[in-house]
This record gives C-alpha cells, structure tokens and sequence, in this order.
C-alpha cells in the first residue's frame, strides 16, 4: 500500500509520526511519502517537504506568503499525481489541505482526513467541503463527533493521539536528570513561547518580562534548535536557560508553565503541570478571527476540551507582564486555584479515551482500505 501524508506543522509531524508508526507495523510492506519533518523522517516515511518552510499563521502573514503556498500547492499536485498513493492522509493544516482535498477528489484519489481542521470554531461552511471531497474523517476532540453528526457526518473518534505519546515519553524521563544538568535550585517555570519565529518574537519578550519579578524559580525555555540566535538575542538581558528538543523532560521537571496557545497547553496538562495561556498575533489577523469565531468561549485545547475555563487564557492586549505576572501568581504556591486546575486536568484525561489511539486510527485506516493485516 502506497500511502502520502500531508503535515504542515510541528503538531502535525508528532501525530503523523505515531500514524506512520502503526502504518508499517500493519503493512509492512506499505510505502510512506511525507510532508513533514523529522519525527516522520524516524519512522521511515520520505519526506519530501519539510512543514519549517509551510508554516504561515495568520491571515496577513498567509497573505503575505501567497506566492509561496501557491508554489507549494502547485508542487504538491504535481508530486502526488507522480507517486500515484493508494490513499492520501491529511494531517490537520486545513488551508491547505482542503485545497488538496478538492484536487484530489477530483482526480479519483481517496483522501483520509486525520485531525479535523476547527470548523465548529470558524468557517462552518468547511463542512460541505469535507463532506464532498474527503472520504473518512478522523477526529481526535470528544465533542467533534457530535458536531459532525449535527451536520449528518459520520466520522471516527478513537481517543487523543497525543495521551498515548506523553504517557510513553514519561516512562523514559528521568524526572531529576534535567534539573541536575543544568543546575538548577530553584522550582522550575516553563517558557513554552511556540515554535515558529512569529510566535516567538510576539510572546517570549512578554514571558520573559514577567519573569523578572518571579525571583523565587528559574525559568526554563523549550526551544527549537533552528532559532537558536533568536532566544540568544531575547534572552540577552535575563537569566534564564533554554533547552533543546527537550519540552517533555522540561515539562516533568515543571512547577508551573507560561504556554502559547496550541498543542503545547493540552501537552503541559497531561503532564499536570499548571499554566497560564498566551496568545498574540498579528492585531489585523486577530480583528478577522475574532469577527469569524462564532459559538465558542475559548481558544486553548484545554478549555475547549473541559469547555470551561480551567486555565486562564491572555489574548492579545491582555498578554502582558502585569497581567501575566498576576495570573503566574495565582497558581503558585499552595494556592486553591492550583489545586482545582490540577483536578480539572484528571477530568481532561478522562474525556481522552482508553489510549492506543494512534494504533487505533492506523488500524482503522487499513481497515478501511482493505489492508487489515
């Protein structure tokens, strides 16, 4: 079986990593060409194109990189009408993949969607576009399933992929070693500012400002090895530490965390560590996005999960160091307010499913295909 999978961000490497991971243990024989990165790349998937050169966020940033998306679609039509998969899976990275999606209906491809994009949030009318050019949509949030049914669509949910990813990586962390080696006394508070360069510049300066009046822990920055002259020129000023492809053993050794809103806020609360939510993007991008959002009262995949608000989430001009700083201190110490997070967090991993999504889903896929070995 000939299978092509299209990932277009960091999150979408992860989950599609642990997908190609089931993939061959049920096929072996199956063939895996991939956008993506190097998780994928791990799992013996050919990358083709690398989701650092695709991920555009935001409306004017996207509109700004027009050129180069179009470039990208044009190459990645080209490249699957060449390779001739048996089905394509695409991966969350919905402006994108809904354009694949309509080309290869089109062209008698089957087309699997893993990770449904977010239209319970914005852009209903996506929800006529999958139900013409996608053949089987895969969910991983417990609410999708009955949105979809609202809308007659049938749709598999088998648990959260990333339950099983952070159970595992905690069996091989050793819980004091990150510590240790960087030498640190003091709790620790994760800076998790996001991954792509945007995210960094609009939210680390802030994370990094309210730290200042925080004396009582170090603070620690997941970073991603291709901006590191980026934290060295923010950080110059303060001390902290960043490390590198280390955001789990960070989050273990964690008293508390400051997240952008993304993948990251579900990953620190599986790894009960209590946060505070930042989001800041581009001010015209956010004045469209608050204008389409309807129906929902939160952006942060832990809310939305819980749908209530267990953490608090500081968008836009309330992501500041006051502000920040506030909601920091509000979950340190033996603080109620930490206590309750910590409760939710339970709740939240209850609502994820039994585990072994990812061999779930693959499993299900092949099934699908007629490929159940």
């Amino acid at each position: 079986m000939k299978y092509y999978i299209i990932s277009g961000e960091a999150s979408g490497d992860l989950h599609a990593s642990n997908l190609a991971k089931y993939l061959f243990e049920g096929d072996p024989q199956a063939q895996i060409r991939a956008w993506g990165g190097d998780l994928l790349r791990k799992q013996g998937a050919e990358v083709v194109k690398d989701y650092k050169d695709l991920a555009f966020m935001g409306f004017v940033e996207v509109a700004l990189n027009l050129k180069t998306i179009l470039s990208n679609l044009r190459f990645c039509k080209q490249d699957i009408s060449a390779y001739q998969p048996d089905v394509v899976i695409l991966v969350d990275y919905p402006g994108f993949n809904l354009r694949m999606a309509k080309f290869l209906h089109n062209n008698g491809i089957k087309v699997f969607y893993y990770i449904s994009p977010q239209v319970w949030a914005w852009h209903k009318s996506r929800v006529k576009t999958i139900k013409k050019y996608v053949d089987q949509l895969f969910v991983i949030l417990p609410f999708e399933k009955e949105f979809y049914a609202k809308h007659h669509l049938h749709v598999h949910y088998l648990g959260h992929p990333l339950l099983d990813v952070v159970e595992d990586s905690k069996k091989e962390i050793v819980s004091s070693s990150l510590s240790d080696d960087l030498g640190i006394k003091k709790p620790i508070i994760a800076l998790l500012p996001g991954s792509r360069k945007q995210e960094i510049l609009r939210m680390l300066p802030t994370m990094l400002a309210a730290s200042k009046s925080l004396t009582d822990y170090d603070f620690v920055i997941a970073g991603v090895e291709n901006h590191r002259n980026l934290y060295e020129i923010l950080c110059k000023d303060y001390a902290v530490k960043t490390v590198y492809n280390q955001t789990y053993s960070l989050l273990s050794n964690s008293y508390a965390a400051m997240v952008t809103s993304g993948t990251a806020t579900l990953e620190t609360a599986l790894f009960n560590v209590p946060q505070v939510v930042c989001y800041k993007g581009n001010f015209v991008s956010y004045l469209i996005a608050k204008h389409l959002i309807k129906g929902i009262d939160y952006i942060s995949l832990v809310n939305l999960i819980a749908n209530k608000g267990v953490v608090t989430e500081l968008i836009q001009s309330e992501m500041n160091p006051k502000r920040l700083l506030q909601e920091m201190q509000r979950i340190l110490g033996e603080t109620t307010n930490r206590q309750q997070m910590l409760n939710d967090y339970s709740i939240i991993r209850q609502n994820l499913g039994n585990g072994n999504a990812s061999r779930q889903i693959a499993g299900k896929m092949q099934e699908l295909m007629g490929n159940n070995n």
